[in-house]
């Protein structure tokens, strides 16, 4: 499975880079009003030279998304967007519009995630479309008292059952066993935050471990010398 980092700060993206367990990055417009110190001064501009940094730092997919509703208004962004770099993907909601957005920008070989999917036949229809990634919020069902893994399960079934390339990304991951469970789903990717990142590594039995080991080596130090 591979390992996206979900954030719009070049710091973490960085940190995370260097484990070199980094397969790409995705963000959305939440993520990049995070990190605008003054919102007033940010212009689309320097949204996409951000988006041309964050490329530069990760040889992988990076999805911007639009900001955009309506067909042709996504199909315009997504083609200034795709000028950034090769590696950008052009993120597109889950909607009629965004799905013919999709079909029209991967008709022109214009890499497209699909975002806030939140049921199967969403799933469906945008692997239909030639979305390369769909990308279904768990967390965001869970906190609605849904099993958003659930979802991924049914996609995963579906997309193998008819041999459809589109990835599944999970996305809105909120702690490690997210991350477990995409990968047991079967899952390509895992969209995950820097701080859950950091999580997927800890365990109380090996920093126990690990200064129980350190405690004897003094032991054998002393020994020797």
């Amino acid at each position: 499975m591979k390992f996206f980092i979900d954030t719009a700060d070049l710091g973490e993206i960085q940190q995370a880079e260097s484990l070199g367990l980094l397969d790409g990055v995705t963000t959305n417009p939440s993520l990049i009003a995070k990190i605008v110190p003054d919102p007033d001064a940010f212009t689309y501009e320097d949204f996409k030279a951000h988006i041309a940094e964050i490329c530069r730092i990760v040889d992988g997919p990076i999805s911007a998304e639009v900001t955009t509703l309506d067909a042709e208004s996504m199909i315009r962004e997504g083609k200034d967007l795709a000028k950034i770099h090769d590696n950008v993907v052009v993120k597109c909601p889950c909607t009629l519009d965004g799905l013919r957005a999709i079909r029209h920008l991967s008709g022109e070989g214009i890499r497209t995630n699909a975002t806030l999917a939140f049921s199967p036949t969403q799933a469906l229809l945008a692997a239909k479309a030639g979305a390369t990634f769909i990308s279904p919020f768990v967390g965001r069902l869970d906190d609605i008292s849904t099993e958003g893994m659930g979802l991924v399960r049914e996609i995963v079934t579906i997309f193998d059952n008819y041999g459809y390339a589109t990835e599944v990304l999970v996305a809105s991951v909120r702690h490690p066993q997210h991350v477990v469970d995409a990968a047991l789903a079967g899952a390509d990717i895992a969209t995950i935050p820097f701080k859950v990142i950091s999580q997927l590594i800890h365990h109380p039995l090996t920093d126990a471990g690990l200064d129980k080991f350190m405690q004897d080596a003094r032991v054998m130090k002393k020994s020797g010398t």
